[in-house]
């Protein structure tokens, strides 16, 4: 597994979880007051989601994970991409104007519980966008999951086909009955693919029941086992435990005796222990009995995802089995163990189109412009003049577009970020218009300049991937230039974010030359020299359209 950037990719339900206490679990037409939380809130928001679940416990025991799929571009959407950088996740993932998946949880004092669920983008993902969007992500990995339960079946299907023609190992979540899927999320063909493409599969006892016809989970796993040729089939069986099929083993490993708080995602925790083991080689009985702490750690939280801090420790607390050299939790977002540089550069230039093709959606059209272009001719108007600046590598980037401008119809001049708090201020008059760019909003230098520019009468366009931004909130007008990722080694270092702001700032150039009319000759005037100079004296002017 050390030659491949991940561990373990995973695409299906990433869910914010609204979770509520009830003093029971209600029938139709009953109505009940909730309780609160211990901590005193009514409600509480947790990350959560079946795939996102077994990936925090996975990247929890010291794997590389990553997520890939469509998600919202909302409140939602946000949220749940901060809880993936908190348990250090991987994000590849198409952000569209869709809601993001989230589900309310009641929860009863037993641990018990009831999940009403909107799959929202994650129920739009179908195999053509696994195909062009994903495809070379899942390759990227050693071990790829899925699952039956948000996650259209063409999209599962999809995604283990890609993974078994790379010679993947694949594992399937299968957590609602057939007939549910079928109704739901596509065809029983699709449904039966499914469980053939994967090497191991995790059912849930009512799925396999259904599918069996058999109460006993050992001879369920066994059915379900020669019926799709998998290495293993392991059902999680509530208290009693789990059952497995497999060469190894066939048989139950009892479940380890605590208090639930919350039974909510504990099957996930216990497949994010599972992939641990399988991870680490261990036997399928200590794989077991670690997916079993995960999931009875899992049932001491209030919600499905781990706390980082104490939920690590609490696992190898309860786990007896037999002791492994289990990777230590990420501290920071790094890709470790291996190289980081594997597979980097195909990685980058996949990503970079990836994200560009995302903004491309965002924006949408040139009217997306429309509110800056007219804010730029405001000023001009005035006799105002328009600066671009920007703090660290935007200040290249406001380099190269103030030259963009300048030499397309719109004198720009470059304003030096740091300099302009220390005199280079003086640069700008009152009323004219100053091109903010910066990828984060929040940096310090670029707060200090756009205070002294808006003290001093300025106007501000800001340039970044943050929308809910100081900067974005300082600025007159906005310009989204924002990506989930640079397709860095580290994820750090900016190159897909300035690819952002280039072509975002480009598309706003092309704007303002087109309501100026820019001809050839025009473009000569400013632009004599070399190759360009040559030719735009040269050409004569283009027909128009509607010309023969």
């Amino acid at each position: 597994m050390g030659n491949k950037q991940f561990d373990i990719v995973g695409i299906g339900s990433m869910v914010v979880d609204l979770i509520y206490r009830t003093p029971r679990i209600i029938g139709s037409e009953e109505k009940i007051s909730l309780a609160r939380h211990r901590s005193g809130e009514l409600v509480r928001k947790l990350v959560g989601g079946v795939t996102l679940n077994h990936l925090s416990w996975a990247s929890l025991l010291g794997l590389k994970t990553g997520i890939f799929g469509k998600q919202g571009d909302d409140e939602n959407g946000r949220f749940l991409r901060e809880g993936m950088d908190r348990y250090h996740i991987d994000k590849h993932l198409s952000i569209e104007k869709t809601a993001s998946s989230f589900a309310h949880i009641f929860v009863d004092p037993h641990g018990g519980r009831a999940i009403y669920m909107s799959p929202a983008s994650t129920g739009e993902t179908n195999a053509a966008h696994i195909h062009q969007h994903h495809a070379d992500y899942i390759r990227s990995s050693a071990m790829v999951s899925t699952e039956i339960s948000q996650l259209p079946l063409d999209a599962v299907v999809a995604a283990l086909e890609i993974a078994r023609d790379a010679g993947l190992t694949t594992i399937l979540d299968v957590d609602i009955p057939r007939s549910d899927a079928v109704k739901a999320l596509g065809s029983e063909a699709d449904f039966e693919r499914a469980l053939q493409l994967a090497d191991y599969l995790k059912p849930s006892k009512i799925a396999v029941t259904e599918i069996t016809g058999e109460s006993d989970a050992v001879a369920a796993a066994g059915i379900l086992r020669e019926k799709y040729n998998s290495k293993a089939v392991i059902i999680t069986d509530g208290e009693i435990g789990c059952a497995i099929a497999s060469d190894e083993l066939t048989g139950r490993i009892p479940a380890y005796a605590l208090k639930a708080n919350d039974t909510t995602g504990a099957g996930d925790a216990f497949l994010g222990g599972l992939i641990a083991g399988l991870h680490y080689r261990l036997n399928w009985t200590d794989t077991l009995k670690l997916a079993n702490a995960c999931g009875a750690a899992c049932c001491e939280l209030i919600g499905a995802t781990p706390d980082p801090a104490e939920s690590r420790k609490r696992v190898f607390e309860i786990y007896d089995g037999a002791p492994f050299n289990c990777e230590e939790f990420n501290t920071s977002n790094a890709v470790t163990g291996g190289s980081p540089y594997d597979n980097a550069v195909s990685f980058f230039l996949t990503t970079a189109i990836d994200e560009m093709g995302k903004l491309r959606e965002r924006i949408g059209n040139e009217q997306y412009f429309l509110r800056a272009a007219d804010l730029i001719a405001q000023v001009e108007s005035r006799s105002g003049r328009v600066h671009v600046t920007g703090v660290g590598k935007p200040e290249y980037v406001s380099g190269y577009i103030s030259a963009l401008l300048s030499s397309t119809g719109t004198p720009a001049y470059f304003l030096h970020g740091t300099e302009c708090v220390h005199g280079s201020a003086g640069q700008v008059a009152p009323g004219d218009l100053v091109i903010v760019i910066s990828n984060s909003g929040e940096t310090s230098e670029m707060k200090s300049t756009v205070t002294a520019l808006k003290r001093n009468g300025a106007l501000i366009i800001g340039v970044s991937g943050k929308p809910d931004s100081w900067l974005a909130q300082q600025s007159d007008e906005f310009l989204y230039a924002g990506v989930d990722c640079e397709g860095s080694p580290l994820n750090f270092e900016p190159r897909a974010s300035i690819l952002a702001e280039i072509y975002v700032l480009a598309g706003l150039s092309v704007v303002l030359q087109a309501r100026k009319g820019v001809t050839r000759a025009d473009y000569n005037a400013w632009h004599p020299g070399g190759s360009i100079g040559k030719a735009t004296s040269e050409l004569k002017p283009l027909p128009s359209k509607g010309g023969s």
